[in-house]
């Protein structure tokens, strides 16, 4: 991950949560009390924010040792103890929201990405996440669903060419978006297009496109998809995506299946800190 990125996102969190200072840990705690608390799991689930949930720590500057027994990506059982902090009682408890938060979030996605990957088992269908993610948090969102078992697709609209709906409208056209892209990119860029019927899947694929995308397809029209294009593109389901339907939708042949629900649908672990203990 590009900390520089995190380390951003964490202090405007930060400031949110205390732009004037933590007044009631402040007003309670001396400044020289040290203390250990543990960070305990409440439900079954996959790990994830781990060494972001250090990095809190880290950016508030204050010394405070954070210590896991788990990794990102790890599945982990409720009524865990999954890791410890110890050092500036005042740092740690002001520092806990925002920790906790950032944790819980993405342990929450991991969690539900590693069911849909699990549901798609047994077939060479890949899982993908989308850009729909919750707006300065897509690098931490991203890592979750990678660290669940599913493959990032593009970060933002500089990382690859997608041809929506409303760009084939603005070209006129399938073949006369595509040609217009192939013009004015790089050669090394390969080019998706989204369809929403097989007439529109003939025309991606006569234009060249390197990647074809079945836009709220039902699996009939789907497997028909397939034949048509042959293996001559990849082949992306997207739309109506759900747990009930994934292993249907992977048992047509395609090469990957996009998940909006798992950045914008998913429930946060729960994970608190308990047991403070005073050490000073």
């Amino acid at each position: 991950m590009n900390w520089l990125i995190v380390d951003e996102i964490i202090r405007n969190a930060l400031i949110e949560d205390m732009p004037h200072g933590d007044i009631t840990t402040e007003y309670i705690l001396p400044l020289d009390t040290s203390c250990t608390i543990d960070i305990i799991q409440k439900e079954d689930g996959v790990i994830c924010g781990v060494e972001v949930f250090k990095r809190v720590y880290k950016v508030m500057g204050d010394e405070a040792t954070v210590e896991f027994l788990v990794s990102d990506g790890e599945y982990s059982k409720a009524g865990r103890k999954i890791g410890s902090i110890s050092g500036c009682s005042k740092a740690i408890l002001s520092g806990e929201r925002v920790a906790l938060n950032l944790l819980q979030r993405m342990s929450g996605i991991a969690t539900l990405t590693r069911k849909y990957v699990e549901a798609a088992k047994g077939y060479d269908a890949r899982i993908l996440d989308t850009r729909k993610t919750t707006p300065g948090l897509r690098i931490l969102e991203k890592h979750a669903t990678k660290m669940g078992g599913a493959t990032n697709h593009r970060f933002n609209l500089s990382d690859g060419v997608m041809i929506k709906d409303n760009h084939i409208k603005a070209a006129g056209s399938i073949t006369n978006a595509v040609e217009t892209i192939r013009e004015n990119m790089p050669f090394v860029r390969k080019i998706e297009v989204e369809t929403e019927s097989l007439d529109d899947v003939r025309e991606a694929l006569e234009s060249g496109a390197d990647i074809i995308m079945l836009d709220n397809m039902g699996r009939e029209k789907i497997m028909e998809a397939v034949d048509i294009i042959q293996k001559n593109a990849l082949i992306e389901v997207s739309g109506n995506v759900k747990l009930e339907n994934i292993q249907e939708l992977a048992s047509t042949g395609v090469d990957y299946i996009s998940v909006g629900k798992l950045t914008h649908s998913y429930k946060s672990l729960d994970i608190s800190m308990k047991n403070l203990m005073y050490t000073r």
